[in-house]
C-alpha cells in the first residue's frame, strides 16, 4: 500500500477555504444554459477536460485561425457593488468576438475563466449565464471554461473574469491597413454606452461613495447609475460578418474602439502614409460622456483617448460600399452612420 493511502487525518480542503461542492454546484447550475450556446462543429458538452470544435474545412480554400483573449475590466466591480452580475458576462463576449471581426474573422466559440474569492453558486452562475446570453448573440458556442477558488487571496465576494476566442477567416480575406486606401470611407456602428473601458477612470469621478449607484445616472436620466454603467456592451460581430459578406473587397478594415478609445483603435487600421478624420458630431454620443467629463473635469483630448464616446466599431469601406453597409446595419437595428475617411497622411486620427 502506498504510505500516501497509510495516513488519516481531520484536514479537508474546506478547511483552506476552497469547496468542491460549491464548485460541483455551479457546473449543475450552468450545463442547461452552456448547452443553449451549440452550434455546428461543436463536439461533446461540458465535464470533459477540453472542449472539442470540427472546423468545416470544405468551407475554406486556405483558413486562417484568428485567437484573442480579454477581460471585463474593473467594470466588475460596479457588478459587485450594484449586486447584479447577469450582464457583464455579455461584455465579455463582445471584448472577444469583436476583435476577432477586426481580422475579418467568423467568431467560432468562446471559453471562459472566472476566478473569485469564495464560489457562491448563485453570483457564479449569473455570470456564465451572461456568458452564455453574449455567446447567443454573437453566435458562437461557449465550448468550456474554468472557475478557480482562491481562498485567502481574493476576498469573498471579489470576482475576476476572462475569456479566449477562436474565429476562422479565408486568408485571402483578411482586413488589415494594407487593404486601406486613401478617399476610403469610416462607417461608425454606434455604441449607446461604455462598453467595457475607461472604468477606472469612470469610476473614480461618478462614484464617490457606493449610495451614489442607486441615484439617477445625470440630471433628467431615468435610470440610476448603477444601470448606465452596467449597460451591456453591444456585440457587433454577427452584423461586421454580414458586411464582410456583402461588401466583399470593399470592406478593408475594422477597428474595434475599446481600451485606448477612438484615438488608440482607429489608428490600428492605418497604414503608415494615411490618416484618419473623424467628425464627432457625426454620431450621437451619450449623456454618460458628457457626465464623466462634466464631474472630471476631463479634457477633450483625454475623453477620446480613453473611451468610445459613442463610437464602438469603425469599417473602413470603399466609397461605394458604405450606402450598403449603413443600410445592412439599419436592417439589423444597430445605429451607424459616415463619420469621417480616409486622407493622405502619417499614420495619425485627427478628431474635429
Amino acid at each position: 500500500m502506498s504510505r500516501l493511502l497509510e495516513v488519516t487525518g481531520t484536514r479537508t480542503y474546506a478547511d483552506a477555504g476552497v469547496s468542491v461542492a460549491a464548485g460541483e454546484e455551479v457546473v449543475r447550475r450552468i450545463a442547461a444554459t452552456v448547452a443553449s450556446t451549440t452550434r455546428p462543429g461543436v463536439l461533446g458538452g461540458i465535464g470533459g477536460f477540453a472542449g472539442l470544435f470540427a472546423l468545416d474545412r470544405a468551407a475554406y480554400d486556405e483558413p486562417v485561425l484568428v485567437a484573442s483573449a480579454d477581460g471585463v475590466g474593473t467594470k466588475l466591480e460596479v457588478a459587485r457593488l450594484v449586486g447584479r452580475y447577469d450582464t457583464v458576462g455579455i461584455d465579455l463576449v463582445a471584448m472577444l468576438v469583436d476583435d476577432l471581426v477586426c481580422a475579418g474573422a467568423e467568431p467560432l466559440f468562446v471559453l471562459d475563466y472566472v476566478a473569485a474569492g469564495v464560489v457562491e453558486p448563485s453570483a457564479l452562475s449569473d455570470l456564465i449565464a451572461g456568458v452564455a446570453e453574449g455567446c447567443r448573440r454573437a453566435g458562437v458556442a461557449l465550448l468550456g471554461g474554468e472557475t478557480a477558488e482562491h481562498a485567502n487571496v481574493m476576498a469573498p465576494g471579489e470576482f475576476d473574469l476572462a475569456g479566449f476566442a477562436l474565429g476562422v477567416v479565408e486568408r485571402s480575406r483578411v482586413l488589415s491597413p494594407a487593404r486601406v486606401r486613401e478617399g476610403d470611407v469610416l462607417v461608425g456602428l454606434h455604441s449607446p454606452g461604455l462598453r467595457s473601458n475607461g472604468y477606472a477612470l469612470a469610476r473614480s469621478v461618478l462614484i464617490p461613495e457606493v449610495k451614489s449607484l442607486s441615484e439617477a445616472a445625470f440630471d433628467g436620466a431615468t435610470r440610476t447609475l448603477g444601470d448606465e454603467l452596467l449597460e451591456p456592451s453591444v456585440i457587433y460581430a454577427p452584423l461586421v460578418v454580414a458586411i464582410r459578406d456583402e461588401l466583399a473587397e470593399r470592406l478593408h478594415a475594422a477597428a474595434h474602439v475599446t481600451g485606448g478609445g477612438i484615438v488608440g483603435n482607429v489608428v490600428r487600421l492605418l497604414p503608415g502614409d494615411l490618416d484618419a478624420t473623424i467628425e464627432m458630431s457625426s454620431f450621437p454620443t451619450p449623456e454618460i460622456f458628457y457626465e464623466v467629463q462634466r464631474r472630471g473635469p476631463v479634457s477633450a483630448h483625454e475623453m477620446v483617448r480613453v473611451f468610445n464616446c459613442g463610437l464602438g466599431m469603425v469599417l473602413a469601406v470603399d466609397g461605394d460600399g458604405a450606402e450598403m453597409a449603413l443600410a445592412l446595419a439599419s436592417a439589423a437595428g444597430q445605429g451607424a452612420s459616415i463619420v469621417g475617411a480616409i486622407v493622405a497622411g502619417s499614420q495619425k486620427v485627427v478628431v474635429s
